[in-house]
């Protein structure tokens, strides 16, 4: 698989969600953060703004849910149109039967870390998954500083992934941008989420294939 560019919505303009997706036409997915102000301290968005935005945009829908309860709830994203539905593993109560809830329902079944949770408890659990999500902030806010001290956790995932011979797609969510973008890539990712870096920009759809190019050579 090839490097992926999934722009983060939660740095769009809320107000214009559709032409916001319309000026991101080259990336690979939206990136939709959901956040539930209990899991995380913020509330972002949930399943009627989902809906509305997959019908709105022909590009996929990788939703990352920052929720409690996700047992209960992920499902429904996957009706309300995602293509990619990531659960938080720290919230989860039952991962197995999620990851695989999720892939019948017809999507990609994702499972996130935050910046302090280890991979190697979770290694029995890499084949249910098509994507590990390495957060590299802390959830719940846009913009904040990269954080180098996940380098070495994304390199641990890569390994893991590798040692057991599995297509599992490896994402870095939080402080992506061309000055990061290069290490997250030399450590083993192919999936990127930028938010301020992207709708920041002049032109998006430039900076997704400076993005693009950027990782690509680092690997």
């Amino acid at each position: 698989m090839g490097i992926q560019i999934s722009p983060s919505m939660l740095a769009s303009d809320f107000a214009n969600l559709a032409s916001e997706a319309a000026r991101i036409s080259d990336a690979d997915w939206l990136h939709v953060d959901v956040m539930d102000n209990h899991f995380v301290p913020n509330l972002t968005l949930g399943l009627p703004v989902v809906e509305a935005l997959g019908k709105a945009s022909a590009t996929p829908m990788d939703c990352h849910l920052m929720i409690e309860d996700p047992d209960r709830w992920a499902p429904a994203y996957v009706e309300a149109g995602a293509g990619s539905v990531t659960f938080h593993v720290e919230a989860a109560a039952a991962p197995v039967r999620l990851a695989r809830e999720l892939r019948a329902a017809g999507a990609r079944a994702g499972m996130g870390l935050k910046p302090g949770t280890p991979i190697e408890p979770y290694e029995d659990l890499l084949p249910e998954l098509d994507m590990v999500l390495v957060m590299t902030v802390e959830p719940g806010f846009g913009g904040q500083a990269f954080l180098d001290l996940c380098l070495p956790k994304i390199r641990r995932t890569r390994a893991l992934v590798a040692k057991h011979g599995l297509d599992v797609w490896l994402q870095v969510d939080g402080g992506v941008s061309l000055e990061t973008v290069e290490r997250c890539a030399e450590a083993g990712a192919d999936v990127f989420v930028a938010g301020s870096a992207v709708f920041g920009a002049d032109d998006p759809n430039r900076m997704i294939e400076s993005l693009r190019k950027a990782a690509e050579a680092a690997r």
